[in-house]
């Protein structure tokens, strides 16, 4: 049981879409944005805790012009106001079939986020909702938490490294559930309430 037992993280990376915030796809919109539930008190906890915290969102809208980059750069801020700073952002805007090497499922995005923050990727926790998250995590040497969300595969599910019901479980994962459970899980009603709130 020591054996399996994980050692806090430096570093929590996030995707965007279907994990930090509902999945509205080719979002140019900042009105648009919702968090997910428990999102807010999840990154409440992280910060209190002194962990590092970082987005990877691939964002293949801008290479495929349906959006600009200061729609894209609007919805990110967006995300920041209604869930506070996070310490590093990193974006893919490449189509799929660009060949970049930033586009998760490659690990361009944490390896990059790493560098930023200073911590090696053993020391991250990364958590999304597909598998491309799950694998650029592998890639990088990070450890991956999926969070399902609707558009997640059963058969992600099935070869995701851990999973989640939801974020604040997510957490306990990252954490342990010493760490996590110091502060009150989340009332299930309270991702509701921040979603109208900010709809």
């Amino acid at each position: 049981m020591d054996h399996e037992r994980k050692l806090t993280p430096a570093a929590v990376l996030f995707d965007r879409d279907g994990t930090l915030v509902v999945d509205v796809p080719y979002n140019g919109d900042p009105e648009l944005v919702t968090p997910m539930p428990g999102a807010q008190q999840t990154l409440e906890r992280l910060r209190s805790l002194g962990l590092r915290t970082g987005v990877v969102t691939n964002q293949s809208a801008v290479a495929l012009g349906k959006i600009g980059m200061d729609d894209m750069r609007s919805v990110n801020a967006r995300v920041e106001e209604i869930l506070g700073p996070f310490d590093t952002w990193q974006v893919c805007p490449h189509a799929p079939d660009d060949g970049c090497a930033c586009r998760k499922p490659r690990p361009g995005l944490v390896l990059a986020a790493c560098r930023d923050l200073g911590v090696s990727p053993k020391e991250v926790v990364v958590i999304g909702d597909i598998g491309a998250d799950m694998t650029a995590a592998l890639r990088a040497g990070a450890r991956g938490i999926m969070v399902p969300s609707p558009t997640t595969l059963r058969r992600e599910v099935l070869d995701a490294p851990a999973v989640a019901g939801d974020l604040w479980s997510a957490l306990t994962l990252a954490l342990g559930p010493d760490m996590a459970s110091a502060a009150a899980s989340p009332d299930p009603d309270s991702g509701a309430s921040a979603m109208s709130s900010a709809a």
